[in-house]
């Protein structure tokens, strides 16, 4: 009888790969997370359950076949894996590593809610796809045939580099404008190395060159390149430019020096780990080492600020938070990463304003010191249904800081005004209107992804746009090429 290779979560506890000690993963940024050995990761890949109705799949925005490629690594069949893991998803081990498993497929394990604890579904993911780059299974793009047909992505992040894949799998010819110099838009200088190491994104960029995707980076659009001209190059146009403008706090003191915001200061960190000269990183600006530090906010950017300035050398990390720790937006595994690695959580605490000092200062200009922060507590649920929080009065106290990084969140930039198209329709909160699966726009042959359209969501979220796009223009294209051809 053949040995019963899956269900074996009852014998086997859960194992996560092996995460590097504290001290030591805070003095560089890479990766925390071993990888699995061959043995390891069959052995936890055999604790799926292959339910009936797999929850795991369901809450998987890209609806990745995960029971199945659960059951290939378990019975040793990697490279069949990696292929069923590779159909639904442009960047799987990307996924494996920055995914909230938690919130999503791991989250609604069936096992997990029977008390067996989860599989570590992210874990087997990167362990998959990682082998296959190794083992050279991973190959540059061959479409079967070239198509005469032309599409302009604007945007070089996860949603426009999906699309990208997809139409030149299909042998479309594809052009990726990107005001950045080097692609992959918030996974290549949002996201830190400890949690996405920076070479598996350049890998990825290199295979889409090489399988003849075209890159025009430093390329800003309505600067260098007019919309209308990149328009009237291609016969669709995707738009897929992520959020990168940054909330704020009209507080008093939040334009003195040492108060930044949280993708200027992540962008430096990440462009010095690809050893690019950082004027404001050099100088000090931006850069934590033996300051005491402040992060305002309590989603996974201001857990990334806290862990980079860790590893930067600041004396004292602090994030303060409005809400209780079971309603703040982030990650719990990152907020426990970041709990090991020294960062202290100032829950129910928001800021009030800033204290600044212009004797401290060498610029001339009022220099921060510290932030005013107001003690809060949760009252009635606000038409989100979270517990809105209510301020304690009295309770105000001082935050010392020799740096504040506000991570507040992202909102749209104005496209329609940037870009000269009045016609482009956005919504109330400045995200731009499109349609459901398709990303179609008002204007013809317009379409939007990701960020831009959701507001600031997850890179699977804007993966799985971007893939639906895709499809939906190429069913346009070969739609027309059957007109034409009649």
């Amino acid at each position: 009888m053949a040995e019963q290779r899956m269900l074996k979560f009852v014998q086997v506890e859960r194992g996560m790969p092996e995460k590097r000690d504290a001290d030591a993963r805070k003095e560089d940024f890479r990766e925390i997370y071993a990888e699995y050995a061959e043995a390891k990761a069959e052995e936890q890949a055999s604790r799926c359950s292959q339910c009936g109705v797999p929850y795991c799949q369901t809450h998987c925005p890209l609806h990745n076949n995960i029971p199945d490629w659960l059951r290939l690594t378990a019975e040793g069949r990697l490279r069949e894996a990696y292929e069923v893991s590779q159909a639904t998803n442009t960047f799987p081990e990307i996924c494996g590593r920055i995914c909230p498993q938690d919130r999503l497929c791991e989250g609604n394990c069936v096992i997990e809610q029977s008390g067996h604890g989860t599989v570590t579904i992210g874990a087997v993911e990167k362990y998959i796809t990682d082998t296959a780059w190794e083992e050279g299974w991973v190959q540059p793009i061959k479409p079967p045939a070239e198509r005469p047909e032309s599409v302009g992505i604007i945007g070089a992040g996860p949603g426009g580099l999906a699309a990208a894949d997809v139409l030149r799998r299909a042998g479309v010819q594809v052009t990726v404008y990107d005001r950045y110099d080097r692609a992959g838009g918030l996974m290549t200088y949002g996201i830190p190395g400890f949690k996405l190491d920076k070479d598996v994104v350049m890998r990825r960029n290199d295979q889409l060159e090489q399988g003849g995707v075209t890159l025009k980076l430093n390329c800003n659009v309505g600067e260098d390149i007019f919309f209308d001209d990149i328009r009237a190059a291609h016969d669709a146009v995707i738009i897929a430019t992520g959020v990168y403008k940054s909330r704020d706090l009209e507080l008093h003191g939040s334009t003195a020096q040492g108060v930044e915001k949280a993708i200027d200061f992540l962008t430096a960190s990440n462009r010095k780990s690809f050893g690019d000269a950082v004027e404001d990183f050099d100088s000090g600006r931006m850069n934590a080492e033996g300051k005491r530090v402040v992060v305002i906010g309590g989603g996974d950017t201001a857990m990334d600020c806290v862990r980079t300035s860790v590893r930067q050398g600041a004396t004292s990390v602090k994030c303060l938070y409005r809400r209780d720790r079971a309603n703040m937006p982030g990650s719990q595994r990152e907020v426990a990463n970041a709990e090991e690695e020294g960062v202290i959580f100032e829950w129910l605490s928001a800021p009030k304003g800033f204290v600044t000092d212009l004797a401290d200062s060498s610029e001339g200009a009022a220099k921060v010191t510290g932030v005013t922060v107001q003690k809060m507590r949760l009252g009635a649920p606000d038409a989100t249904g979270r517990q809105a929080p209510e301020l304690i009065e009295g309770s105000d106290y001082v935050e010392e800081a020799d740096l504040v990084i506000k991570a507040l969140g992202f909102e749209p930039e104005d496209l329609p005004t940037l870009w000269d198209q009045p016609e482009l329709q956005v919504t109330r909160w400045g995200t731009i209107k499109a349609e459901f699966t398709t990303g179609a726009t008002a204007l013809d042959g317009v379409y939007a992804v990701g960020d831009i359209v959701r507001g600031a969501s997850l890179v699977v979220w804007a993966i799985r746009d971007g893939r639906d796009c895709a499809e939906a223009i190429l069913e346009r294209l070969n739609s027309s090429a059957v007109v034409a051809a009649e």
